[in-house]
């Protein structure tokens, strides 16, 4: 692809080293030429074609020359855990971005957020209040963009279903949640890249929510992946205020096995997403990917799976 003035068109990623990241600069690199700012090279960028920059998107001061030619800035960057401390400072250097963008010209914005969580939570809890206080200055900078809110994301090496089969397979059982009807719908992360690169090819300005191609009930899914192990389903029920407990204890104790808040948002039944329908292609089913993992770590002694 090409701008105006016949150069390749340029991508600012923020954000590019993660699990979605590297399947972004995949599915850019063909034809974009990418500039990417995180902290450590990812393999697409050690083969060549990414121009990688060295830093972090919370503490860079000057995005200004960064944005030189860029025709589309793509911002990647978050965290999972953490308290104000650790995002109050990518919020204000995302803020720094979108400043520059508006000042450098206006190129086109893409931006991956997360789909709505329960009013506490939204407005408690620095993961999604930070979040969200980017979406809205995103929404009203006149910049042209576009803003991605997926559900539960899955891919090789993924730290949610990989991580649950893991602990399937060695501990012989799994925490259910409340009663588990409750639902998602699982997206793969190249599927998400894909849904990103048709977005910012489409003209004007949106907010849309992407799921998978199937709504789970949770019970299902933790059946089926119990099913993948070759293991009859064995649960440790727990009440909706046990869980909790017990996701804040785990928390507490140090752990990235889960959080208190990601137990709410299942709770509360905001993740089954309906699919993303703009595509040429369909979207990937979930249960593939599962049966795959789960024959990879039958293959292999419990303790390392």
């Amino acid at each position: 692809m090409t701008a105006p003035d016949g150069r390749p068109l340029l991508l600012l990623v923020g954000g590019g080293g993660g699990l979605v990241g590297r399947s972004v600069l995949m599915e850019f690199q063909a034809d974009w030429s990418i500039r990417s700012v995180h902290r450590h090279p990812v393999p697409e960028e050690q083969h060549g074609g990414v121009e990688w920059i060295a830093a972090d998107a919370a503490s860079l001061e000057n995005w200004d020359p960064l944005l030189k030619d860029v025709d589309l800035v793509l911002t990647l960057a978050w965290y999972r855990p953490g308290h104000d401390r650790r995002f109050a400072p990518l919020t204000r250097g995302l803020l720094r971005l979108l400043d520059a963008a508006s000042r450098c010209g206006s190129p086109r914005f893409a931006h991956l957020s997360v789909p709505d969580a329960p009013a506490d939570l939204e407005q408690g809890l620095p993961y999604l209040a930070l979040r969200r206080r980017f979406d809205r200055a995103l929404e009203r900078s006149g910049i042209s963009h576009v803003i991605v809110r997926p559900t539960m994301l899955f891919g090789p090496g993924d730290r949610l279903l990989t991580v649950m089969l893991r602990q399937m397979r060695r501990y012989r059982f799994f925490p259910l949640f409340g009663t588990g009807e409750y639902h998602v719908s699982p997206l793969s992360v190249r599927d998400l890249a894909r849904i990103l690169r048709t977005e910012v090819g489409r003209p004007g300005s949106r907010n849309i929510l992407a799921g998978g191609p199937r709504r789970w009930r949770y019970r299902d899914l933790t059946d089926r992946m119990f099913a993948a192990l070759g293991q009859r389903p064995r649960y440790w029920h727990l009440s909706p205020r046990n869980s909790v407990r017990l996701a804040s204890t785990i928390e507490r104790l140090g752990s990235s096995l889960i959080y208190r808040y990601e137990v709410e948002w299942l709770l509360a039944d905001m993740l089954g997403l309906p699919p993303y329908t703009g595509l040429d292609l369909p979207l990937a089913d979930v249960e593939p990917f599962i049966g795959a993992e789960g024959a990879r770590m039958r293959a292999r002694p419990a303790a390392l799976a």
